[in-house]
């Protein structure tokens, strides 16, 4: 009997149908009999501190339950970030938040509650409540945050909330050798996630007299300690449910909204109550990608040689610790995981500000780093007359290069590879030889590429513990129970097909849960940093083998044959050596169960603790045209070329990478957070925050170098996030090659390509005249 197996299949999401159906139940969709609805009162500045509320007014509006100020609340400070717990104190998250505060210091800051019996209700009677402020100076940037004199933002803690320096050689001695220079500063935006559903959480007693929480959370166990700590109470008192997930993209791996509704919950006797935030509030006072400035300089010889690459970071936390110095500190790991060089300073400071609080989004930082870094390396390639991707091919790591800041091998390091294979799929030759036709007149055409490295996951920095659980049930299917987190991007499925791989079944025959639960599921600290088909597939591939060697033992037993000749193929038990059947896996799971000798239920489960990584690569190529006169930039053709080890699920890996590309394309070109002087955001709509729809995108093309990692569960490496790491500096290295003009601040919006443009008399008062 052949054996086909699942792994590289491109199998059906087994949650497509009740989605597209419009059946699949997420939080806000289940029924709960006498549910209540709280809103959140938030400050209408962005740095001061609450004096005095007056909520008389807002206690007679109808249907007022409760009314909740800081002082109703636990006063135990709080850390929101996703982390696991840290057994060393000072290497712990920072905890700086409270649950309602006076002390404002982001514009939207959560200030009082109220609870009524519809959602209407709660909003009117929020609009009711008076609050006098004492105003203090506003921060936006990490500059005016750090200046002589300037205000601490939080009073126990100095505005700097961490600078570090990592690297090695002498870079002041590397770059004096060097035959150039190059000296440049990068700036990037406040990008927002825009998942498809906003936060929203569901808090009840449960019937044991715990306090349950349906939310969506990419972090379910860590959510559940997270409350704990934020109500001062053991983790074991909560239970956290996760349904299916509109998308997160690491918003939801912050806990930006559960503390609240259980403690709305708690105010109100254990009556359920829902808080779910809108739009306007999830774009706004949720989490953000981090603005971070980048001073940069790189050293190169004549020969394509680089001797020094020196980085001076300043990332914008705004007004909350949240995730903080571990996005901006972490670029100086994967600079050198990608290039070769003498001498390498990554210096870096992570600063309070008065704008919103920055926390985790796909890419964790790398995106930004990535894009200073590719651009300055572009801009070296043009220094010293060198073909860009030849430069950047002659500079990268080699296979089996071990990092020196990370100590991580680097096998199967493949970003020559995926230069090669896109410099061909994307006719990067034809195209750049087409674009000196448009080097002139109002329409310039030009290509540009940029790289990316990125882990697969958070070793040796994070911890990487992961459970899974498999159980045999009487018709020979199975139920796989895991922590890990399906929150749109297919997990689910690709876990069923690494089971259903090692126990011999159709992908279908192996069960997934839409609801996470912790007091049911093994424990998983969630879906983040591209680490779940990776760490948690060590898990499922653990007790998927740990099944199968029971299965084959429970038939030894019943059939009289000795285990090591029996094999699982196509749900039939066989003999190994010649493939003849000597039961169904139906029959033998039924046996199994109520056999009067051998009866007895079959379950399975592994826990793993990975101390391994497996880094991964890529790059994207792009075509632009821009229009010097207006500043227009349209994409006409883009392509990403991935280094992501086996694809478990070429169809799903397929809209991992579309579906990064488009959000790496709207962060390099249009999609930015704004604020006036006072930190108000200015375009935390829809209409105004510009994500870009089908008709702004031009075919999303895709290529994998395909190369089994050797320390992976199955070969694959990590890719949820990569496709977003090199899309913008790829669109900007094309600009400049259209334009011959650097622009260094993304995003590479209408205004500032035009402004460049004329800056740079690329268009002259005449060009403008004659336009006219």
């Amino acid at each position: 009997m052949e054996k086909k197996g699942a792994i590289g299949q491109s199998e059906t999401r087994w949650d497509a149908i009740s989605k597209v159906k419009g059946t699949a139940m997420f939080t806000a969709d289940f029924p709960v009999q006498n549910m209540l609805h709280g809103k959140i009162v938030r400050s209408t500045i962005a740095h001061g501190r609450v004096l005095e509320f007056d909520i008389s007014e807002a206690e007679k509006m109808p249907g007022v339950v409760k009314i909740l100020l800081p002082e109703d609340m636990p006063q135990n400070q709080f850390a929101t970030a996703g982390h696991p717990y840290n057994m060393i104190p000072e290497k712990r998250d920072v905890a700086d938040r409270l649950i309602l505060t006076r002390d404002v210091r982001v514009y939207g800051e959560e200030i009082a509650a109220v609870v009524a019996k519809t959602e209407l209700q709660a909003v009117q009677a929020a609009e009711k409540i008076k609050v006098t402020y004492e105003e203090y100076p506003v921060y936006l940037s990490p500059k005016e945050s750090m200046a002589e004199g300037a205000m601490r933002i939080h009073k126990e803690r100095d505005n700097v909330i961490a600078n570090t320096k990592v690297g090695f050689g002498d870079v002041e001695e590397e770059l004096a050798k060097a035959d150039y220079v190059l000296k440049e500063h990068f700036s990037t935006g406040v990008q927002q996630h825009v998942h498809m559903e906003n936060q929203v959480a569901i808090a009840y007693q449960s019937e044991d007299q715990r306090w349950t929480c349906i939310s969506s959370t990419q972090i379910p166990h860590i959510c559940r300690r997270i409350i704990g700590e934020a109500m001062g109470m053991p983790w074991s008192q909560f239970r956290v449910k996760k349904p299916f997930i509109g998308g997160g993209f690491g918003n939801k791996q912050d806990v930006t909204i559960e503390p609240l509704a259980v403690a709305m919950t708690m105010a109100c006797g254990g009556r359920p109550v829902q808080l779910a935030i809108t739009r306007e509030e999830s774009l706004a006072f949720t989490r953000t990608r981090h603005a971070i400035d980048y001073d940069v300089q790189i050293g190169v010889n004549k020969d394509g040689h680089i001797t020094a690459i020196d980085f001076d970071v300043y990332s914008n936390q705004g007004g909350y610790a949240s995730h903080g110095h571990s996005i901006g500190g972490k670029g100086g790991t994967f600079i050198h995981a990608l290039y070769k060089s003498d001498a390498l300073r990554y210096a870096a400071k992570t600063v309070y500000t008065n704008i919103a609080t920055a926390g985790a989004m796909r890419g964790y930082g790398i995106p930004q780093v990535m894009y200073a870094l590719e651009s300055i390396i572009d801009d070296a390639a043009e220094k010293i007359g060198m073909d860009p991707i030849e430069f950047r091919m002659m500079n990268a790591q080699p296979d089996n290069f071990k990092n020196t800041i990370s100590k991580i091998k680097q096998k199967n390091f493949l970003i020559e590879e995926c230069l090669k294979k896109g410099r061909e799929a994307f006719e990067w030759d034809r195209k750049l030889k087409d674009s000196l036709n448009y080097k002139s007149g109002s329409k310039r055409r030009g290509v540009g590429v940029g790289s990316f490295s990125y882990g697969s996951g958070t070793y040796p920095f994070g911890l990487e513990v992961s459970g899974a659980r498999l159980i045999l049930i009487q018709d020979g299917r199975f139920k796989l129970m895991l922590g890990a987190t399906e929150i749109g991007q297919g997990a689910d499925t690709a876990f069923s097909q690494m089971a259903a791989e090692i126990l011999g079944v159709p992908t279908n025959h192996v069960i997934r849960d839409f609801m996470t639960d912790t007091d049911v599921d093994p424990f998983d600290t969630g879906a983040y940093a591209s680490r779940q088909s990776y760490i948690t597939g060590f898990a499922v591939r653990e007790a998927a083998e740990e099944m199968k060697q029971k299965i084959v033992e429970r038939a030894s037993d019943i059939y009289d044959v000795r285990p090591e000749y029996l094999d699982i193929v196509d749900s039939q038990i066989i003999y190994a050596y010649d493939g003849e059947v000597v039961t169904s896996l139906a029959d033998l799971a039924l046996a199994s169960f109520y056999d009067m000798q051998h009866g007895q239920s079959i379950v399975a489960e592994s826990a793993v603790n990975i101390h391994h990584n497996a880094y991964a690569s890529g790059c994207t190529f792009a075509e632009v045209e821009v229009d010097v006169e207006t500043g227009k930039v349209d994409l006409l053709s883009v392509m990403n070329v991935h280094d992501s080890g086996k694809i478990i699920n070429p169809k799903l890996a397929g809209g991992q990478v579309e579906g990064g590309m488009a959000m790496g394309i709207a962060y390099g070109l249009s999609e930015g957070l704004r604020y006036n002087e006072k930190g108000k955001p200015l375009n935390n709509n829809l209409l105004d925050y510009k994500i870009p729809t089908t008709m702004d995108l031009p075919e999303l093309d895709f290529e994998f170098v395909e190369e089994m990692d050797p320390l992976a569960p199955f070969g694959n490496k990590a890719l949820g996030e990569n496709p977003m790491n090199s899309p913008a500096q790829a669109i900007r290295n094309a600009v400049k090659n259209a334009t011959n003009v650097a622009i260094n601040d993304i995003p590479l919006s209408t205004q500032r390509v035009f402004e460049h443009m004329k800056e740079n008399n690329v268009i002259t008062v005449k060009n403008q005249a004659d336009a006219k």
